[in-house]
């Protein structure tokens, strides 16, 4: 029989479904002829039709970078048109799946992690089939240095997403809004005292003033950032007409310590701490006077040193302000959520949510 008529049978066989046929057909053509292009059509199709898209696919865009042959090629773009459109169609039954619950209503944080400059082209590739987006817009969203906030929305919908990310080699994570919330945050208005406990005197969610003793050794770690502090300033523009803008006129400087054990944070912040209250940090001052003439950057930074003295070594997160710059956009999205932050704005911003929420979510992820 000649290879024409092999091949004849194998597309017969194709129409009928008759699949165990069309393999025993192929096996002894894929042996006898394993170069032949419509060989190879009829190889990519069975591994199509026997569960092994990945492989169909390969083979059928092999193909159509080998062959000028108009009918074979217009038969390899319906194997991947059709590849395609099953692959959309399990998605789709998936993500529905994972959206039946009620609980997966809430709203959520989808947070992709840092991938090497190694594996980023593939990455993206996979990313952009993955978000059905164009692979340039794939390799944006993908940093090489810290966490991204990809999506916001209901967490069912971000968890399938990142079950899928995470599947394909793209490291991802999600955390649903009421664990953030959950998390209790004591605002640091001055230590107290060192030892025999470090003790606080500190504001609790509801505003209350307190004090709170623990142990250097329950902090497992120290997340920091510096938060811009917006004024508006009036410019000269083209033809001497005056224009407003926002600019940035300073930073304010936010240490996080975390007592996972307690579920708790504690907030530093350089414009509410009280330096003129409690223990004095400058090592030069023996008598125990206090500072009248240092300004609160110094101030700031001696109580700096005086943290990292009484923890060394501690693991310290502080890629905050990429991490800020891609979750700006979508914060308003989210609804509000207190940033347990008092710095003075004369507008709110949601750079003092993103600080919550990536000390928030480093919390939960490392804990």
């Amino acid at each position: 029989m000649t290879l024409q008529a092999q091949l004849e049978q194998v597309a017969a066989a194709f129409e009928q479904r008759d699949y165990k046929t069309v393999a025993q057909l192929l096996k002894p053509l894929i042996k006898s002829a394993p170069d032949h292009p419509w060989v190879q059509l009829y190889a990519a199709r069975y591994q199509e039709v026997s569960g092994k898209p990945e492989a169909a696919e390969a083979a059928y865009r092999k193909l159509l970078k080998g062959t000028s042959n108009p009918k074979l090629a217009l038969q390899a773009r319906q194997g991947l048109q059709r590849i395609e459109t099953a692959a959309q169609e399990r998605q789709q039954e998936a993500l529905a799946q994972a959206t039946a619950d009620p609980n997966s209503s809430v709203s959520g944080f989808l947070i992709v992690e840092p991938v090497s400059s190694e594996d980023r082209q593939a990455a993206a590739q996979n990313f952009a089939r993955i978000m059905k987006i164009d692979p340039y817009t794939a390799r944006v969203h993908l940093s090489q240095r810290s966490w991204r906030l990809y999506r916001t929305g209901a967490i069912g919908e971000l968890q399938f997403y990142s079950q899928q990310l995470n599947e394909a080699g793209i490291s991802s994570f999600c955390v649903p809004l009421p664990d953030v919330q959950k998390i209790r945050v004591f605002r640091v208005q001055h230590l107290q005292a060192a030892s025999p406990q470090p003790t606080i005197v500190c504001l609790n969610e509801a505003d209350q003033l307190g004090t709170l003793a623990f142990d250097w050794s329950e902090v497992s770690r120290r997340v920091e950032g510096l938060l811009p502090i917006f004024e508006e300033v009036i410019d000269v523009g083209a033809w001497n007409k005056l224009k407003r803008r926002e600019q940035t006129q300073d930073y304010a400087q936010l240490v996080d310590l975390h007592l996972p054990k307690r579920k708790c944070i504690l907030r530093f912040c350089d414009s509410t701490y009280q330096f003129q209250q409690g223990m004095i940090f400058d090592v030069t001052q023996s008598d125990g006077t206090r500072m009248t003439q240092t300004t609160n950057r110094i101030r700031w930074n001696n109580l700096d040193k005086f943290l990292t003295s009484r923890l060394p070594n501690l693991p310290t997160w502080s890629d905050f302000t990429p991490f800020a710059e891609s979750a700006i956009e979508h914060l308003s999205l989210v609804g509000s959520f207190k940033s347990h932050i008092d710095v003075f704005r004369k507008d709110e911003s949601y750079w003092d949510q993103a600080f919550h929420l990536y000390s928030s979510l480093v919390f939960i992820k490392e804990s």
